[in-house]
């Protein structure tokens, strides 16, 4: 079964950069040259390694370890991309702060008010779950416009840089800064992203709480009956980590490569990450992989655009794709299409954004 799933996950790719290339050919581009770019542009050299692909992976690793946590819990949060605001905007604050304080302190005291960020932004989707049975992919998705507005409203007032002439913050303390790969744009947040998913490994794998949440993401009344699991608080709990976990990538993002908050910080990596959480198939290993993919289009679309002339949004039909093909084949798997528009409106969502 786990082999079927990376050939499906292969498949998808295949697909899309299939679709890609005969969209190109269709609107008058030459193909060749535009994926010749793109892959120089991910992956032609140390530094396009290290200070692109690598750079952009790391918020969708991050967050697409949090994502698999909640979707395996059978939890669609959708609100990633308003939890990484969240957790961008309270780093912010903090970092900018924390000029007194050794980066010994300054930096895990960063990174923890982004994960407490992120916990309490999905707090009130998941309390509507519990308590009133609100579809949790309805009340994460719309809270994502929320975060946008409140971070260009920070931005504009109480963040707002010293001179009050650009729409964003000042740099945050030098001591709040995530040290970086000498030579290149790579932080310690590779770091995190890597050691995250060790432990989420280990914790689906070889503890009890990892196979209760897969009992309920597979079957919550079967989990409820056979082993005593309570379904709704064990998803409740599974989004709140996924939330935090977003938050924590916000304060990466913050500490390791913008240093400050700005509009449009998030060029979709909420959205994109889900892409790699259903790629990765939920695997931490996985994940980690599809967000490195991902990542590698998104760094390869800047060079695609610059030596082929394609607009760089076109890799947005890769990652819809992607996101089809293997939601298709999850359905025909279970006979069903349960989920599916639920990941197909965030899908919408992204290609808006």
């Amino acid at each position: 079964m786990r082999a079927r799933g990376w050939l499906v996950g292969a498949g998808a790719l295949l697909a899309g950069l299939g679709v890609l290339a005969m969209g190109l050919e269709l609107a008058g581009y030459d193909a060749g040259r535009a994926l010749g770019a793109l892959w120089s542009g991910a992956f032609g050299s140390w530094y396009a390694i290290t200070s692109a692909t690598l750079v952009r992976a790391i918020p969708l690793v991050v967050i697409g370890l949090g994502l698999a946590i909640s979707f395996r819990a059978g939890a669609l949060n959708i609100g990633a991309e308003g939890q990484f605001y969240a957790g961008a905007i309270a780093a912010t604050w903090l970092g900018l702060h924390a000029g007194s304080l050794p980066s010994a302190l300054a930096i895990p005291a960063v990174l923890s008010v982004a994960i407490l960020a992120g916990a309490l932004w999905i707090a009130v989707p998941v309390l509507l779950r519990v308590r009133y049975g609100v579809l949790e992919v309805i009340s994460t998705l719309l809270l994502n416009f929320v975060a946008e507005a409140t971070t260009s409203l920070v931005v504009q007032g109480p963040l707002q840089e010293r001179q009050g002439i650009y729409p964003q913050s000042d740099a945050i303390a030098e001591a709040a800064r995530l040290p970086l790969l000498p030579g290149t744009r790579l932080h310690a947040g590779i770091l995190v992203a890597l050691a995250g998913a060790a432990v989420l490994h280990h914790l689906f794998t070889r503890t009890l709480w990892g196979f209760q949440l897969r009992a309920v993401g597979l079957g919550p009344r079967a989990a409820e009956i056979s082993g005593r699991i309570d379904g709704r608080w064990m998803a409740a709990a599974a989004l709140a980590v996924s939330g935090a976990i977003a938050g924590l990538a916000g304060g990466i993002e913050v500490a390791g490569v913008s240093y400050a908050l700005f509009q449009n910080l998030s060029p979709g990596y909420g959205f994109t990450a889900i892409a790699v959480a259903l790629l990765g198939r939920l695997h931490p290993l996985g994940v980690v992989l599809a967000g490195v993919l991902f990542g590698a289009l998104e760094a390869g679309a800047s060079a695609m655009q610059r030596e082929a002339g394609v607009p760089a949004v076109a890799v947005y039909v890769v990652e819809a794709v992607v996101i089809l093909v293997v939601l298709l084949a999850e359905s025909l798997r279970r006979g069903g299409m349960t989920g599916v528009a639920a990941i197909g409106s965030a899908t919408g969502a992204r290609a808006r954004g």
